[in-house]
């Protein structure tokens, strides 16, 4: 795939590639915040407010990164996807499906989590997080899955964006999820997919 004059090619990757993927960050700077209004019909509007005092967010860092996964969690049914371009890795994404006491799952099958999704800095908006949403949603179609689902906070202004650009909608904005983040809203976003090869 060719995309903003790079090519990217996207490879779907054993567990055993974890480490490798992992050495992509997923640290990003905020800026700024959405303000979440809720509307009628469950509806939201996002509204941007600039901070005075930006900081850094590494979720990696705070010991949510790949190499805990496997330890947390049932994954092997799960789908890892590297991103490279001229031969080297310049992002990965993971979908989670059908994965017994993972809440985010909702406790339906025909539903897939993008788990994780990350570009190395240089790579950004050069069209890879694109490929790589295609590549976990082409996968998630062939299991039946009807929708694709991912969760943000309203602290990642570039990643709520992204979504909003990949067709994804908002459905869901709480409060109160993150104990030690209180001032932080956790958004869930849902893209409907095209029916699979697989049923």
């Amino acid at each position: 795939m060719v995309t903003r004059g790079m090519a990217v090619e996207v490879r779907q990757e054993s567990p055993a590639r974890l480490n490798e993927y992992a050495q992509i960050p997923i640290a990003f700077d905020v800026l700024e915040t959405f303000d979440v209004i809720a509307a009628p019909d469950d509806q939201f509007t996002l509204a941007a407010r600039h901070l005075a005092i930006p900081y850094g967010k590494d979720y990696d860092a705070i010991g949510e990164g790949p190499a805990e996964w496997a330890r947390r969690f049932d994954i092997s049914n799960w789908a890892f996807f590297g991103a490279f371009a001229q031969g080297q890795r310049v992002g990965g994404a993971t979908v989670a499906y059908d994965t017994p006491g993972l809440d985010m799952l909702e406790g339906r099958i025909d539903l897939a989590v993008l788990w994780d999704i990350r570009v190395g800095g240089s790579n950004r908006h050069r069209g890879v997080g694109t490929a790589l949403v295609g590549a976990a949603a082409a996968w998630a179609s062939d299991k039946g899955c009807r929708q694709l689902k991912v969760e943000t906070q309203n602290i990642n202004v570039p990643a709520c964006r992204f979504y909003v650009r990949q067709g994804f909608v908002l459905r869901s904005a709480q409060r109160g999820v993150y104990a030690e983040l209180p001032e932080e809203i956790r958004l869930l976003w849902y893209k409907d997919l095209a029916p699979g090869t697989a049923g």
